[in-house]
């Protein structure tokens, strides 16, 4: 048998590397939104004496152009790929936060690895996620949250909703874009959803929550570093809670808020941003029911609304989150002039025409494949006071 002869074209330096993980192909949960953070993050890195390394396999993103970055891999978003690049190049550490959930469900295996993961720790990250984890953190900080349970069989499903009472909202954990969640109101829809979720992703835990009806959602995008506390942008939803928020149309700043709701929200994402040590970004998700503020979700890392802040308000937050995540800069270190006179809205765009058997009813699961950004002067603009009437519609229902 003839000796097989390899050859690898990448030849590493002796610079010092972090690497950055993207968000793989586009779809709907994950689009470009995150190719904006990759690409920002990606001239932090270089702008703090860093050799940036990329790593996706998106030809239609610019993180992979080729003069973007140091240094291109352009490789499936799989750890199997990304193990190899590691033992080559031997990286300073590896950021996970930029890339959406693709990319953050790689932490696990960089942390059983021993590889720095850059800005917050894979534990901290791990509670955010864990819904356990975090409805036992939230009960700490004395932050309310709706009532929940997790199951993996009907039976134990059951036994949860009467717990918690209908409506449940019913979702397997560690998914993209709301992915087979359903808004069940009795026991005969709860068995149909969980056995579709027990077939479809096997031996996923499941997670049922009480589904707080007819209520407000808003959500903060933040950074920490250890010491200070900046919102970026406090967001709120037209669509009422159970529209899934890539779905929802999202006004910034807020306008139908009170002072208190907000200052409440904002309380609250700095409790959660101190007893996770975020290190960078976090996304929080609220309800808004009789005016009592709940904590629906915490994702530790950039959301797909982090670049519509960022462009509405014209401030480089993803270039200044990366040199926090890296220690190069503390949030004291930078100026937060925002920009923006009257209100930005980010508009979900729906390809119902490129799939027209897709049901176009709204829900818990994702269905935009992108969005697009409207400035309005006031709340007196024609096209927001139909926006705002149309969402009766779903009140309604």
């Amino acid at each position: 048998m003839a000796n097989t002869v390899v050859h690898n074209e990448s030849i590493p330096s002796s610079r010092k590397k972090v690497i950055v993980l993207g968000s793989g192909p586009n779809r709907i949960g994950q689009g470009i939104e995150f190719d904006y953070c990759c690409v920002h993050g990606l001239l932090a890195i270089k702008e703090c004496g860093y050799e940036a390394i990329m790593v996706n396999c998106n030809p239609e993103t610019v993180s992979t152009d080729f003069d973007m970055a140091d240094k291109l891999y352009f490789e499936p978003v799989y750890w199997e790929h990304l193990w190899e690049i590691i033992e080559l190049e031997q990286p300073y550490g590896v950021i996970v936060q930029l890339g959406g959930q693709t990319a953050l469900k790689l932490a696990k295996r960089l942390h059983e690895k021993g590889i720095r993961i850059i800005g917050t720790s894979f534990d901290n990250m791990d509670i955010a996620e864990d819904r356990g984890r975090f409805s036992d953190l939230l009960k700490e900080l004395d932050i309310p949250y709706p009532r929940y349970g997790t199951a993996f069989t009907t039976d134990e499903a059951m036994e949860v909703a009467k717990e918690v009472g209908y409506p449940v909202l019913v979702r397997p954990s560690y998914v993209l874009g709301g992915q087979r969640m359903r808004i069940v109101i009795n026991d005969d829809e709860l068995e149909k959803a969980v056995l579709s979720l027990l077939k479809h992703i096997p031996g996923n835990k499941i997670l049922i929550d009480h589904f707080l009806d007819r209520c407000q959602e808003a959500e903060i995008d933040a950074i920490y570093d250890g010491e200070e506390f900046h919102v970026m942008g406090v967001m709120e939803h037209i669509e009422p809670a159970g529209i899934h928020s890539g779905d929802s149309h999202a006004v910034l700043p807020e306008f139908n808020l009170t002072p208190l709701v907000v200052a409440t929200m904002e309380e609250y994402a700095k409790r959660i941003a101190k007893a996770l040590d975020i290190r960078g970004l976090i996304n929080i998700q609220f309800a808004i029911k009789d005016g009592k503020v709940y904590v629906i979700e915490a994702n530790p890392r950039a959301s797909r609304t982090t670049p519509f802040i960022a462009k509405a308000y014209q401030i480089p937050y993803l270039n200044i989150a990366t040199k926090v995540m890296l220690g190069a800069n503390k949030l004291s270190d930078f100026t937060f002039e925002k920009k923006l006179t009257g209100y930005a809205v980010k508009e979900p765009v729906f390809s119902f025409n490129k799939f027209p058997n897709v049901n176009k009813e709204l829900g818990p699961e994702m269905k935009s494949t992108g969005e697009a950004i409207r400035f309005i002067k006031d709340l007196r603009d024609p096209w927001f006071r139909q926006l705002y009437k149309d969402r009766s519609m779903y009140l309604s229902k």
